[in-house]
């Protein structure tokens, strides 16, 4: 009576170790990883990369066109870029102008490293530092055809943000001058009129040379030798006025009692 339990007893406890045997041994299937999204190149892709190139276009179309062609169409013609990408990255055309021209450095890199060396050690500050100074933004202006925009477009537009670009211009400049008024001071020579002369005419010659290839007094700064003798004009001027200070005696600023 007993034979059919004792077996099955037996047969049920081989079953339960083989299925538990089997549980250990069969690998566990992987679930699928899910691969990454392919991101498609473009905007989408790099949008710093994408304002890099529509800021830069905004140069390109104010060379070729003027500020007058500072349009949404020739910004998006120019750059190959969609013309939404302009509001989505920039809110508007004028966002979009306001920071390139706030990026624009009117200073060459070569003046501004030396200009950043003269207020570092301002007692270097002398002719020889000014003019050095002056030559050098007088090459660059004559070369960035962009700031040549820039400032026409200044003189013949009434802009906020064109007259705080510069006031900052102008505030770099007051640095540099700071250091030399007290060689000037009490005397009869203005080192500042004649660094604005200087200034003003470094950008109506290059203006009417750079814009239709005019001369000033027969000057053509187009040419080597016309650009030469401004240079040299320049550096005459800047001399003439530390020699004048130096020859002439200091007037008294003390108040009569």
């Amino acid at each position: 009576m007993n034979f059919i339990p004792e077996h099955y007893t037996q047969l049920k406890v081989i079953l339960t170790m083989a299925r538990k045997k089997n549980q250990t041994t069969e690998p566990i299937e992987a679930l699928p990883v899910k691969k990454p999204r392919k991101v498609v190149s473009g905007p989408i892709r790099d949008k710093e990369k994408t304002k890099r190139r529509l800021i830069a276009t905004v140069g390109k179309v104010l060379q070729k066109y003027t500020y007058s062609g500072l349009t949404i169409t020739n910004i998006a013609k120019e750059s190959g870029l969609n013309p939404k990408l302009i509001y989505l990255y920039f809110g508007s055309l004028d966002g979009l102008i306001e920071e390139y021209i706030l990026e624009k450095d009117f200073w060459s890199a070569r003046s501004r490293t030396h200009l950043t060396d003269l207020l570092e050690q301002p007692e270097s500050i002398g002719p020889d530092a000014i003019n050095e100074m002056m030559q050098l933004q007088f090459d660059a202006f004559l070369k960035d055809k962009s700031t040549q925009r820039i400032i026409h477009w200044e003189m013949g537009m009434k802009n906020k943000l064109l007259r705080k670009v510069a006031d900052d211009r102008e505030e770099l400049s007051n640095q540099l001058l700071a250091h030399v008024d007290s060689t000037f001071e009490g005397t009869d020579v203005d080192i500042r009129a004649t660094m604005a002369l200087i200034l003003g005419g470094v950008y109506y010659l290059t203006l009417h040379a750079k814009n239709n290839g005019s001369t000033i007094a027969g000057i053509d700064i187009n040419e080597d030798e016309g650009r030469e003798r401004i240079e040299k004009a320049i550096e005459r001027l800047i001399a003439r006025d530390f020699e004048a200070v130096e020859s002439q005696p200091k007037k008294k600023s003390g108040k009569k009692k």
